[in-house]
């Protein structure tokens, strides 16, 4: 029995329709199938997230078909064979169907072909080398590829070192995908493979390593494939250093328990030791984006120390010196470390108040500091910062007048 998707409304959605008739009306019939994630996504019930095309027609034709359609044509990939159309605002990845002529690890040099099983045979994994014709019928070139999907196996297609050398970013995908769609025990030739050749991930650019990093952390339960990464030692290669796994699994256990949101750059913190110089030479390293680099290090920073029993009054001292994200991310990692049968309320509350309260502005300008004696200088902000710590002494005091007097003791005493 022939496996089909039906025909769901990605599918059969206006934009979708006019790019496939756009295609067909110069190729024939059949020339163009879905491909790769969307198959994949819609056979094992996952969300959509882009529409990928693969075609017979070399990248000149579906640049004609488009244009001859009234559709936008960009050549996001030509040299590859990719062209992205854009039909009512949605783009859609055209790929012409190709071999591999000359692979080095990062870059491919590739022929088109028009053979649907010559293409296959160079995509990575079997559950990734699914086409879907326009009525919904899959075609499977590998033989493998909807049975794996449906028992969530990451297999290679062909021989996994082939498959490696060919792109070494495939390493990182198959812990990603493992991470994603892997259920049970993982392929071993696979294992075997990526664990042979994880020195290999040290060629690729920072920013493709990354990428997939955070793509795997990001998935609902990374457990098993960031063990798996350690065991083969291409986690070391990433990190250059240890990992904390113990807080790092216990950080994806938290927010599954707690329903917190997936948070891969906190997930990411919760491996690394406790050293922001460590943490901010990785994100150097990985090309974070400023934000990222950042939150790790402040994440990771050894003071204030967090304690699951701190009073309401000592939460909101250290969130008005931190900032309430930095808290936040902190008292996670400190609950990740601590004994957690004895203490998931304490720091499930601690957490609740920290999201329920603003931290307020001193109220308090310099022109008024200048008013009550102080000369304009260096000095304002001196007593600036003297009259704040009084003030978050003082629990953040909700009375102008007192501060004002508070305001007019210091600046007397600095005349003295």
């Amino acid at each position: 029995m022939t496996d089909s998707l039906g025909q769901p409304h990605w599918m059969t959605a206006p934009h979708t329709v006019a790019v496939l008739d756009a295609l067909e009306a110069e190729g024939g019939a059949d020339c163009a199938r879905f491909v790769g994630g969307a198959v994949r996504n819609a056979l094992v019930g996952r969300p959509i997230d882009d529409l990928d095309i693969a075609t017979t027609l070399t990248p000149d034709r579906v640049m004609a078909a488009l244009k001859a359609a009234g559709l936008r044509a960009v050549p996001t990939g030509i040299d590859h064979g990719t062209v992205t159309a854009v039909s009512n605002h949605v783009p859609h990845e055209i790929t012409t169907l190709r071999r591999d002529v000359t692979t080095d690890g990062r870059r491919a040099t590739v022929a088109f072909t028009d053979d649907w099983a010559e293409d296959a045979g160079r995509r990575d994994f079997t559950l990734n080398s699914l086409y879907a014709r326009r009525d919904g019928t899959i075609f499977d070139p590998t033989g493998h590829g909807v049975a794996d999907a449906k028992a969530g196996r990451i297999v290679f297609v062909g021989e996994p070192a082939q498959r490696l050398r060919e792109d070494h970013l495939r390493n990182l995908r198959f812990f990603r995908f493992y991470a994603w769609f892997g259920k049970g025990p993982p392929d071993t030739a696979a294992v075997a493979a990526c664990a042979a050749l994880k020195d290999s991930v040290d060629d690729l650019s920072a920013e493709r390593v990354s990428k997939e990093l955070l793509k795997l952390l990001a998935a609902d339960d990374p457990r098993p494939a960031v063990r798996l990464m350690a065991e083969t030692g291409v986690l070391a290669v990433i990190l250059k250093g240890p990992a904390n796994l113990p807080r790092f699994e216990a950080i994806c256990e938290i927010e599954a328990d707690q329903l917190f949101e997936t948070d891969p750059v906190l997930r990411l913190a919760a491996l690394l030791p406790d050293d922001q110089l460590a943490a901010g030479r990785l994100a150097e390293r990985l090309r974070l984006s400023n934000p990222d680099r950042d939150r790790l290090i402040a994440a990771l920073s050894p003071t204030p120390v967090l304690k699951s029993w701190m009073s309401p009054r000592e939460i909101r001292r250290e969130v008005y010196r931190i900032g309430q994200p930095t808290f936040r991310d902190r008292a996670k990692l400190a609950w990740a470390a601590s004994p957690r049968s004895a203490t998931t309320m304490q720091w499930r509350g601690l957490i609740a108040l920290v999201e329920g309260w603003s931290p307020p502005t001193l109220p308090l300008t310099g022109q008024e500091i200048m008013s009550a004696g102080v000369p304009k200088g260096p000095m304002v902000g001196q007593v600036m910062r003297e009259v704040e710590d009084w003030w978050i002494d003082h629990d953040f005091l909700d009375d102008k007048m007192s501060i004002i007097e508070k305001l007019k003791a210091v600046a007397q005493g600095l005349a003295y």
